[in-house]
């Protein structure tokens, strides 16, 4: 059935407001911190796909190399003729990669970034005529609600690539997990795993500073959105490893005393407070297996790369 008119408004309306009450929870605690879901608009996207070609950030060439390697393997365990459902897909690319070899029915990608999403889907469809395409922009962070028309797709596969459910605390990983595995379909996922700590600092310290524009970026959009007043020349990256928790913390810290305000709302920042923008966690073979086993998936394949800094796992709801 048609939408009504003006009902997409009042989605984006809706939607708008939950950013903005977001936002201002994050800002107004002890700890202020800001989802990393806030890094993605236009320029965040632009500027996270050139992170993933930087020497420093190693997953997605180890990504890339396992989905080379091991594609024929995959495909087996996948099966063919799927509902290929691309979670924060960005600019489709390893869908893209993937697509010839999945021989999926259907393809949904998945993307906060909405018009960056339908700029990235518009190359698929000149190359792959045939495959139907429908991309959703949404944000799966809180709950995961899927188009009417999947529901009745007897075969899901749901891909999360690029180790993003490292986002996520293991509470809210393990939430998202079974959310997933509620919706009646099978896993394909990416996970960093736990490495040398200059590794892994590295990877969000780029020589280039590329990382930390991605990161001062989150600014200009809580901006845009809240209409907040930072200024990004008080604020620097900083990401180190949490050894304690397994985890690579992205802050801003602030370089002088700083006041930022929004309508009916103020925030005093001394120098060197913090504004917390990111967590990645990393994995063991163990506690991913274990993990996916805790959300209610069975039949767990995993495939490595050579240097076994990286995993993709497929995991069965049967």
């Amino acid at each position: 059935m048609p939408r009504a008119a003006g009902e997409n408004e009042v989605e984006f309306a809706t939607a708008r407001d939950q950013a903005r009450a977001d936002l201002i929870a994050g800002l107004t605690r002890p700890l202020a911190g800001i989802s990393p879901k806030y890094f993605y608009d236009a320029q965040g996207s632009k500027l996270f796909e050139a992170i993933c070609a930087l020497d420093e950030y190693y997953p997605t060439r180890c990504e890339h190399e396992i989905f080379r390697l091991h594609g024929p393997a995959i495909a087996e365990a996948v099966g063919q003729g799927t509902a290929l459902i691309d979670l924060g897909a960005g600019n489709c690319e390893k869908a893209a990669s993937l697509l010839g070899i999945l021989h999926p029915r259907i393809y949904v990608p998945v993307d906060i970034s909405v018009g960056f999403l339908h700029q990235s889907v518009a190359p698929l469809r000149h190359a792959f005529p045939r495959l139907a395409i429908h991309p959703v922009g949404a944000d799966f962070s809180e709950s995961l609600i899927l188009p009417a028309f999947l529901q009745a797709q007897p075969h899901k596969l749901f891909f999360y690539p690029g180790s993003s459910l490292g986002n996520f605390s293991p509470v809210q990983a393990l939430r998202f997990l079974r959310n997933i595995r509620e919706h009646g379909g099978d896993l394909l996922i990416g996970l960093d795993r736990v490495k040398e700590i200059s590794v892994l600092e590295s990877a969000y310290n780029d020589a280039l500073g590329v990382t930390a524009a991605f990161n001062l970026n989150s600014l200009r959009h809580v901006n845009q959105i809240l209409n907040t007043d930072f200024n990004l020349a008080n604020w620097s990256h900083h990401a180190f490893f949490n050894a304690a928790q397994n985890r690579i913390e992205m802050h801003l810290r602030a370089h002088r005393a700083c006041c930022v305000t929004w309508p009916g709302g103020v925030r005093e920042f001394a120098a060197g407070d913090s504004i917390h923008t990111e967590n990645s966690y990393k994995f063991t073979l163990e506690s991913a297996t274990e993990l996916l086993h805790r959300a209610g998936f069975t039949q767990i394949t995993s495939w490595t790369d050579p240097l076994q800094n990286f995993l993709v796992c497929h995991a069965r709801t049967d």
